[in-house]
């Protein structure tokens, strides 16, 4: 492997202290160290603090964020603020990750092979859903995603859209012009796969890219599918691609989560913004699989409201949806960069 670029780690966090911890106690288990980590808190006690202060880790650099800079998006582009002026590349990760040794080496190489390459993310090996295929076995593609001689089992929710013709013919992580696309990841194949969309938990970007495009604010607050914005806006300066070796799990703590009306409501708008950023002038058809889709979806979270063990918060959701889809016949989100 050739010198390795200067990079930056950004890590924003809000009331997680003990996740942040594991996070960089697997940073620090890194065959490729990052020059310099910065953590960016916007909690409302000092648990964080404490617990970086009473735990010593190299290249680490800590901000408290006052409330006028806290929030994912607000966070993310103040700790771009910060970022020194010789990183090459700056990554970012969730605070509830945990990294696999080679995590950084994997991304590095990643860029180091292909200058056209501006994007990078990784795969979380604790949601992997991939198996290799049988071959005495036949795969209904109703209800199986076929792919390099391995298969995924799909939801009900993309088993419906099959058997609808809803469904994307485009490969996970590429966005159609009626949105909702594949979300199915990719087998551990140790390739290298171009998208469109990366994932906010691992993602990493050329220095061009954050110097040119910042977290668009209207995101600010939770910031659902503020990740997908980004990356969409970020193929003006190249490629994006995942690196199925540049492994880590996620834990989705649940901390600094919205209540499920709020969720519900946002996935619908903020995913209708995304939508356009990505197809400003759909064409009819576009538009009608896009509500058609969002139609479906909310019928079946109205379902998992009799069906799922959690029923008071797919119900609460699936409200939020409603809501949030009605609410674009009278308020569309403006375009805010």
């Amino acid at each position: 492997m050739s010198l390795p670029l200067r990079f930056s780690l950004i890590v924003c966090t809000y009331m997680r202290a003990e996740s942040l911890l594991s996070l960089l106690q697997s940073v620090q288990k890194q065959i490729l160290y990052p020059d310099e980590i910065l953590i960016i808190d916007g909690s409302t006690n000092r648990e964080t603090e404490i617990i970086l202060e009473e735990n010593n880790f190299k290249s680490l650099q800590y901000f408290l964020v006052p409330e006028e800079n806290r929030g994912l998006t607000k966070q993310r582009n103040f700790g771009i603020s910060k970022v020194n002026q010789d990183a090459e590349i700056v990554c970012f990760l969730d605070d509830d990750t945990i990294l696999e040794p080679d995590y950084f080496v994997e991304i590095i190489k990643t860029f180091q092979s292909n200058l056209e390459i501006t994007g990078v993310g990784g795969v979380a090996v604790n949601e992997h859903k991939w198996k290799p295929q049988n071959p005495d076995i036949f795969y209904n593609q109703k209800k199986y995603y076929l792919f390099e001689g391995y298969f995924y089992k799909e939801g009900i929710r993309n088993v419906a859209r099959n058997y609808l013709g809803l469904s994307s013919d485009l490969g996970s992580g590429k966005m159609p012009h009626f949105s909702h696309g594949r979300t199915s990841g990719f087998p551990l194949t140790g390739k290298i796969y171009e998208v469109d969309l990366l994932i906010g938990m691992s993602m990493a970007f050329r220095k061009v890219v954050v110097n040119n495009i910042e977290f668009s604010k209207f995101f600010e607050g939770y910031g659902l599918y503020e990740d997908a914005d980004f990356s969409l806006r970020a193929l003006n300066f190249g490629k994006n691609v995942i690196n199925t070796k540049a492994q880590l799990s996620h834990f989705h703590a649940e901390p600094g989560r919205p209540n499920q009306y709020h969720y519900g409501k946002m996935v619908v708008r903020n995913g209708w913004y995304v939508w356009r950023i990505k197809n400003p002038n759909p064409i009819f058809k576009d538009r009608f699989k896009w509500n058609a889709i969002t139609i479906l979806l909310i019928l079946i979270r109205f379902t998992n409201a009799i069906t799922s063990h959690n029923k008071k918060a797919s119900f609460t959701e699936a409200i939020g949806r409603v809501v949030g889809w009605w609410s674009l016949l009278f308020s569309k989100p403006r375009e805010i960069k």
